[in-house]
This record gives C-alpha cells, structure tokens and sequence, in this order.
C-alpha cells in the first residue's frame, strides 16, 4: 500500500491519516477472536483497569498469538510507514487496548514519543504508531481525539503520572493542550476524532498529542496500537521490560497481503511462556552488580 502525494502532505500537516474499513470485517473478526482468551490470561503483559478486572492494555501478543503475529507483519499497516521513515522497521511495541463497556478509563493528553523517549532513551520521533479498530470507534465509546498539526512543535514537556490510571504516562499539562487546540483551530476543527467501522486504521506521528475519554457507554471499544521504529532509531536503554519496550531490532519482513486469512507461517518465541528475561530490566541488571 503506497501512499500518494495527496496523503503524504496531509500527513505532514495533520499529523495522521484515517483509513475507514482497510480491512474486511472478514479480517478483523479473525482478530476480534483471539482477543478473549488473550485478556482472560493472567500475565504481567495484561495490564487492568484500576479497580477493576477489565483488560486496559495487552502486551506483545505477536509474540504469542497467531493472528497477530500476522497483523504485525501485514503489508498495509508496514508499507506506509516505512514510506514516511524512509528506512527498515522494527516493532517497538505492541498492544491491545481494551476500552472495555462501562469500564474503560482515560488516556491522558500525551506524546507517545514523550514516554519513548524519557523511558526508553529513543534518539529521535523517527517512530510512529498504527491503531486498528477491532470493535466500531463511535462518538460514545471512547473514542481517540487528536490535536491536529500538535506534531509540529516536536517533544513538548511533560510530567509523568504515575497516579491518574493504572498505567503510567507522560502527560502534558492543560495550559499547553489549550493553547495547542486554540493554534489547531479552537473548536472549529482544534480537536478530531475519527470514527468508522471495525477494521479502520490510523496512522499518527509519535508527536502527535491525542488523549482519549473514558468509555462510559455499552460498546466496547477494543484496537490494535503498533509502535514502529525506525531500525537506525532503536532504543538505547531497557528501563522497562521487554513485553513493554522491545529489545528485537530485527527489520520487519512483510507477509502477504491476505496473510490474516490464511495460515502463513510466524515465528512464535513465546507461545509456551514468556521467558523470565522479558520481566527483568537495565535497572534490574545494575541492582545485581551492585
């Protein structure tokens, strides 16, 4: 899938680019399959709602699930941003968000390159994230909201919240994001949401600060969020565990492009367990040579 002048200088400007319905409600249910069993584990790589036993975020299910080993291989969701960095990708990460009915919380306004980079020591924002709907994204299940053209300020600052969710972020202060929607447009245009059917596809700067609200009505709102990195781009310090922040900087190689719907063959290195070298971290490492 290659991106045409068009979409290459809306991406520029927006920061993102929406694809409704890129893949067949065919796909999409091969995925939405695996995905219970996935959040009925009990493994550090599910991370639940606090307060809660709703599934927040599940991690690294390449690694361990067939169908999305494939998805991460998949030339539609890989083409494009290789295309945008110019260069061999590398999956940095890999999650399954569960913004489960009645239960999903928010996501703080954020730069995912503000985490990368204060974590995981990554050189530059030469990375960049795919969602995929696995559920139909609405006005009411929590959809993501983005400051269109925010990207354009590069990293912003940020504090880390350690406290609001179960799931640390750093976030970016209201002051900033106000005057961040007022410069994209105030409320005409200052924030965008896109919505479509399963199987729809965002693809967004590591830059771009989007947020997400609580998902208070009865759909759930389950997606994909692939993190690619440029391989010269890798990460240089393992602050976190492997299942979060990956240490693989193998180039992805594509598979076909009707790979979800037929059995290609994947690499799965964790399907009997996740070995215990996923859990251990660079601080880990310093405490036991200290």
């Amino acid at each position: 899938m290659k991106l045409s002048p068009e979409q290459l200088a809306a991406f520029d400007r927006d920061g993102y680019l929406f694809f409704p319905g890129l893949f067949s409600s065919e796909e999409t249910k091969r995925l939405n399959e695996a995905v219970p069993e996935l959040y009925g584990r009990r493994e550090a790589f599910n991370v639940r709602e606090k307060g809660s036993e709703a599934v927040r975020t599940n991690f690294a299910a390449h690694l361990y699930s067939e169908p999305f080993a494939r998805l991460a291989r998949h030339p539609r969701m890989v083409e494009p941003v290789r295309q945008l960095l110019g260069e061999a990708l590398y999956m940095h990460q890999f999650k399954i968000n569960g913004k489960m009915a009645f239960e999903g919380d928010v996501w703080q306004w954020h730069q995912d390159y503000g985490t990368w980079k204060n974590d995981d020591l990554m050189p530059t924002e030469r990375a960049m994230n795919v969602a995929i709907f696995l559920d139909d994204v609405t006005p009411f299940n929590g959809p993501l909201m983005f400051i269109p053209g925010s990207h354009k300020r590069g990293v912003v600052d940020a504090k880390h919240d350690v406290s609001t969710t179960s799931y640390p972020l750093w976030t970016v202060d209201n002051a900033l994001i106000a005057q961040l929607v007022e410069r994209a447009g105030g409320k005409h245009g200052g924030i965008v949401s896109p919505l479509g059917p399963a199987g729809s596809m965002i693809l967004f700067h590591s830059c771009l600060v989007h947020a997400s609200g609580s998902n208070l009505s009865p759909w759930n709102r389950v997606s994909v969020y692939l993190s690619l990195c440029a391989v010269s781009n890798h990460i240089r310090r393992f602050k976190r565990p492997e299942y979060i922040a990956h240490r693989d900087f193998t180039p992805i190689d594509c598979l076909p492009d009707d790979c979800l719907l037929r059995d290609c063959a994947v690499d799965l290195p964790w399907k009997d367990g996740m070995p215990p070298s996923a859990l251990e971290t660079s601080i880990d490492e310093a405490r036991k040579a200290a």
